[in-house]
């Protein structure tokens, strides 16, 4: 499988500048990538020095390029929708509805892009792909997306197996879905077979977003006082979903050592001004994107010592809030909302302390 990996932080500070100067340094080191460009204006292949399409170009040995269209990434993830509706009804009610007609919501482009990201991924052709994308607490959230799915399906499954009503419908299922579908459920098969394989997708990203040689962010900055603090936010909110953080690229500035220090545990890296036409110096100063040993987890559960350990840096204590209405742990930061699903021999149990401390929220069952 592949890494991901995704540039955030402030407009202006040069992401973009930064996921060019990666694809470049992990190209001359013999990875290949693919640098997948959310921007549809021709931005992207000026720089590049070669017009983008919607398939990949080749920019240099081990380098290939792609730009994103939302309308053409919504048209082909519609054609799947209707194939999975002809799989289970007998009598498909979408046919008759194009992809090519449908308009977009506020950030469907952007999870409509990272499902795109999961199809080049799985055909085994990089080593690494860059996403170039806004950067921002939107594209964080839909990183975030198989976790709060995930947790969507698991709770109101159950919701609707204990309810009245699905009590009240139960009988009705088997000979409902024998006349529509071109399978026989009963209420067990109903409430978990048209889920899983959702369910296994959000699995598998849950899984990918857990491991930074998957799915890994660095934080970009400049000297800036906005940038530094956005800088900061955002990598809380990035532990928020589970995304993990290797560093902090700083354009255009060595950090004083103050300035590094606001963001220990994670390594400062001081870049140079990218002079015209010659990317050396930038490509030589930067890290080894490839080293996560040293990243923090976003999140660890020791059952044997009922303990539940929350990383959420550039935070303050008053920004964190805890709260357990359910049989799951709810942490709200970062503009945030994330949900812990505990593992037995925790499950279930009540929070009896909880304390925040070097960057941690420590919670005890």
């Amino acid at each position: 499988m592949a890494q991901v990996l995704t540039f955030i932080g402030k407009g202006g500070v040069g992401r973009t500048t930064m996921a060019i100067a990666a694809a470049k340094r992990l190209a001359q080191q013999g990875e290949r990538v693919l640098l997948a460009c959310q921007d549809p204006s021709p931005v992207m292949g000026l720089r590049l020095g070669q017009p983008l399409g919607l398939t990949p170009v080749e920019i240099a040995p081990n380098f290939e390029a792609v730009q994103f269209s939302a309308p053409n990434l919504i048209t082909q993830a519609w054609e799947e929708v209707k194939a999975r509706e002809a799989k289970y009804l007998r009598f498909p009610v979408l046919k008759n509805v194009y992809g090519q007609e449908l308009g977009l919501f506020p950030g469907m482009d952007v999870a409509l892009a990272l499902y795109a990201i999961r199809g080049y991924n799985l055909s085994g052709n990089y080593d690494v792909i860059i996403y170039d994308g806004a950067g921002d607490l939107n594209t964080l959230r839909t990183l975030g997306i198989p976790d709060t799915g995930s947790w969507y399906i698991r709770r109101f499954r159950n919701v609707m197996l204990e309810s009245d009503l699905g009590r009240a419908v139960s009988p009705f299922i088997q000979p409902i879905t024998s006349a529509i579908l071109n399978v026989s459920w009963s209420w067990d098969n109903f409430a978990n077979q048209p889920t899983e394989e959702t369910q296994e997708l959000l699995n598998e990203g849950k899984n990918a977003i857990a491991d930074p040689q998957r799915v890994l962010a660095y934080l970009v900055t400049d000297d800036q006082r906005e940038a530094i603090a956005l800088a900061q936010y955002y990598w809380g909110s990035a532990q928020q979903v589970g995304v993990s953080v290797g560093g902090v690229l700083w354009n255009r500035v060595n950090p004083s050592p103050e300035q590094a220090q606001d963001f220990l545990p994670i390594p400062s890296t001081g870049l140079p001004t990218l002079a015209g036409d010659n990317w050396d110096a930038l490509l030589a100063a930067l890290p080894n994107f490839r080293d996560t040993d040293h990243i923090p987890k976003p999140l660890t559960i020791d059952t044997a010592a009922r303990e539940v350990k929350i990383f959420l840096p550039g935070l303050t204590k008053n920004q964190v809030k805890l709260t357990q209405y359910g049989p799951e742990l709810t942490i709200e930061a970062g503009d945030q909302r994330r949900n812990i699903f505990l593992p037995p021999p925790l499950t279930g149990q009540s929070v009896k302390g909880a304390k925040f401390q070097d960057h941690y929220l420590i919670i005890s069952l």
